[in-house]
């Protein structure tokens, strides 16, 4: 597809498309796109950054707005008749801005119910009469139990991130949503990455789904710059401190392993006059946004963090990814450097690389094998 118009949206979605000035589809959005306009259940998977929100977020807005269009508008108070299931609050209240970009003209209403919000302000978002849910896994089945949301009108079932989910062990929630859902609903399910938990998932509730995979899924994309550090005696810290002299055009996240890293960093970076923030989970969740926010906004240029800022993230001032140290699994490898050379845009990945990382970056080495194809 050449154009989102070759697409056959909806006239009000085109214009919110354009107001943002998108005309062109991505990989995965050309593939799920029609396949999910069809009716059809997919299961997308793509690199990090290759605009799988659209790739869901376009086709079901077309299914409720031409609903809404035909004469069946929502009559029912707390009853969507879309669920968009995410890991985190963060991630829920990107994908949020994502939708209401794209609401402006079909006046769609978009509530969200996320974990880390106050229980009360999650009730008062989902009063009333709206079409969207967006939410936690557990929040969602909270306000179930509460007999305050009513699944029994939801005509699609999306799941964004879902191999973090299953990583947060959310299956038994994604059960009880799925079977208060009607049957015959049409499911979405969009990774970058499939675990053995996500795989096994798919086998049980997307028996019938289309799987569409586009050729950067599982690598690092094209625009995308790695320099590698090797670590001599344990000392990261003399080429850490090079890494940070060196002027970059935005911000960088700096991962390291576990929690206590992440603090002994910081700390340690502070002590030099090194402004940081951290983000990680285990910490005062208002402190985290804050933190986070400051990042966002450019007020404060370096992040530490864990791998909980490896997934879903999407900032478009990030310009450098900095391995402090190096993940064990390929999955969190790519999920952190696809934080930056988003939609595009060029980045920088260092590695600080001990004996013990080898494995990893010969697994980075390895030539790829042929691109797969895209549907199988």
């Amino acid at each position: 597809m050449n154009s989102f118009s070759d697409l056959g949206l909806l006239p009000s979605l085109l214009k919110s498309l354009k107001a943002q000035k998108l005309q062109r589809p991505t990989e995965i959005q050309s593939q799920a796109i029609p396949l999910m306009m069809s009716g059809q259940s997919v299961v997308g998977i793509s690199e990090t950054g290759s605009g799988k929100t659209l790739a869901y977020a376009l086709p079901l807005l077309q299914k409720l707005k031409t609903l809404e269009d035909e004469g069946q508008p929502v009559t029912a108070e707390g009853n969507p008749r879309a669920i968009v299931m995410v890991p985190t609050r963060e991630l829920g209240e990107q994908v949020s801005k994502v939708f209401k970009t794209l609401t402006h003209d079909t006046r769609l209403r978009v509530r969200t119910a996320l974990g880390g919000m106050a229980m009360e302000q999650a009730r008062r978002n989902t009063a009333g009469k709206f079409e969207i849910l967006l939410a936690t896994p557990g929040r969602l089945t909270q306000l179930m139990d509460l007999e305050l949301i009513d699944l029994s009108d939801v005509r699609m079932l999306v799941f964004d991130e879902a191999d973090q989910m299953m990583d947060q062990g959310f299956l038994p929630d994604f059960n009880k949503i799925y079977y208060a859902c009607p049957k015959d609903i049409q499911m979405a399910l969009f990774s970058a990455t499939i675990s053995t938990a996500v795989q096994e998932m798919i086998n049980d509730l997307f028996k019938d789904a289309e799987v569409v995979r586009t050729q950067g899924s599982g690598k690092v994309v094209s625009s995308l710059v790695t320099k590698n550090l090797k670590v001599v005696d344990g000392k990261r810290w003399p080429l850490f401190e090079k890494l940070l002299s060196q002027p970059v055009n935005g911000g960088t996240i700096i991962f390291t392993n576990t929690r206590e890293q992440c603090d002994k960093l910081a700390a340690e970076m502070t002590k030099k006059g090194i402004e940081c923030a951290v983000y990680r989970g285990e910490m005062d969740k208002n402190e985290r946004r804050s933190n986070l926010k400051k990042f966002r906004d450019g007020k404060i240029s370096l992040l530490i963090s864990t791998d909980l800022a490896g997934r879903g993230l999407d900032m478009d001032n990030i310009s450098r990814v900095i391995n402090f140290h190096l993940p064990k699994q390929m999955d969190n490898y790519l999920h952190r450097v696809g934080r930056t050379a988003r939609a595009g845009r060029k980045g920088l990945v260092f590695n600080l690389v001990t004996e013990r990382d080898e494995r990893l970056i010969t697994q980075l080495s390895k030539p790829k094998k042929s691109d797969q194809k895209a549907k199988r």
